[in-house]
């Protein structure tokens, strides 16, 4: 059996050239500090402060140069510390930070299980890597013991419903190819792979394309040696047993069960996002930011005019000239298709959004009266932020 460390360092995953940083910024969800201001910090962190960042499981970087590069372009002071097990990751982490030009970040060789011997750290980053542990929880557990009071997690573990047909096959590549090195192991699964039916679950699974776009990506996917996924409930156990919380997923609105099917009475929050995961049918990940078990977060809300919304993903005057004439706004989340509307007044509220003005200082420049400004941002915000397009955070308010 090939062992995880041992995958990484013949096939670092996600594949990246250094060389690329020249042209492209890879941006997502966890770990933009927009993002991450807006769901543990309600949106009011003192980016004065310097923010101190463990990246645990960092691969080949996207989380840690996103982090970077975002906290450096807004002038903000920070510390990075990545750790990996896999030489070969981190080498390519090192040159992707090297090629911009960036500071601030300390690279370490190990595994995320020793993340409390690294420091006290105001934000992990632990995107896609907790799933592939041989105790997850000891993971989930080690993390906690890392983070710091008033601190929080982002994370990214796999779902189960998404990735249907990937299990079967991992457990059989595991058991037909055992002996073979990686890249005879690689081979001789995509022959497999190309004869299969199309009525098998994984060929007939259109929410999974890592195997067609690198060699890394079919092994990591198909070939695995440590892999699980979680759903709702065993995400939530999971936090529950190792002293966290789960703030919030990134995207709230798929995991509302009211805009898919009646909420019964007396259903428990937990319940009605599992059986929204269920009834989506498509997820193959979860992506959600958590906090050590206690901590109250309160979400960040446009009832306090003095935050400073961002929209992501869109243009503010393209979007405002799209309500300004009244057409629905698409959002697109995976296979989950969906659209959104707003009223016509609504365009100049929006095309004021720009990062750096505060919602008061943007109703003050429209004609709107406070009552209805007011009412109509909630409208705005109702709209977009259950969707992950609008979040609130002065990062880059001076």
């Amino acid at each position: 059996m090939v062992g995880v460390q041992e995958q990484y360092e013949v096939f670092p995953y996600p594949e990246r050239d250094p060389e690329d940083e020249a042209k492209r910024l890879i941006t997502g969800s966890p770990s933009h500090p927009v993002e991450m201001d807006h769901f543990l910090w309600s949106g009011q962190r003192d980016w004065s402060v310097p923010l101190r960042v463990l990246v645990a499981g960092g691969g080949t970087g996207d989380g840690l140069v996103q982090l970077a590069q975002s906290l450096a372009s807004a002038g903000r002071p920070h510390e990075i510390t990545y750790v990996d097990l896999s030489t070969a990751s981190r080498e390519i982490a090192e040159a992707r930070i090297a090629k911009r030009g960036l500071t601030g970040v300390r690279f370490v060789t190990g595994s995320l299980l020793e993340a409390p011997d690294l420091g006290e750290f105001d934000y992990i980053d632990c995107c896609g890597v907790l799933h592939h542990l041989p105790e997850p929880d000891e993971g989930f557990a080690a993390l906690r013991a890392a983070v710091a009071p008033g601190g929080g997690m982002g994370m990214m573990v796999y779902a189960p419903y998404g990735r249907s047909g990937v299990y079967p096959l991992q457990e059989a590549f595991g058991a037909v190819l055992e002996g073979l090195g990686p890249k005879e192991r690689l081979a001789a699964a995509k022959k497999i792979v190309a004869g299969l039916p199309k009525g098998h679950p994984f060929a007939a699974n259109v929410n999974l394309g890592d195997h067609h776009q690198s060699d890394a990506g079919f092994y990591d996917l198909l070939l695995h040696s440590q892999d699980r996924a979680y759903g709702v409930n065993d995400l939530c156990g999971a936090l529950d047993r190792t002293g966290w919380a789960l703030a919030s997923f990134t995207t709230p609105a798929l995991y509302d069960l009211a805009r898919i099917a009646p909420v019964p009475e007396g259903m428990s929050a937990r319940d009605q996002m599992a059986n929204a995961e269920k009834l989506r049918g498509t997820m193959k990940m979860h992506t959600a930011y958590v906090v050590p078990e206690g901590q109250v977060v309160k979400p960040a809300r446009g009832t306090n005019r003095q935050l400073v919304p961002h929209l992501r993903g869109a243009q503010a005057r393209s979007l405002a000239r799209a309500v300004a004439q009244r057409k629905e706004i698409p959002v697109s989340h995976g296979s989950v298709q969906a659209s959104v509307r707003l009223p016509k007044e609504a365009a100049g509220v929006i095309a004021g959004i720009d990062g750096r003005r505060s919602i008061a200082e943007i109703l003050a420049g429209t004609r709107l009266d406070p009552l209805s400004g007011g009412a109509l941002w909630m409208k705005v915000e109702a709209a977009l932020e259950p969707w992950g397009l609008m979040l609130y955070s002065g990062l880059l308010r001076r």
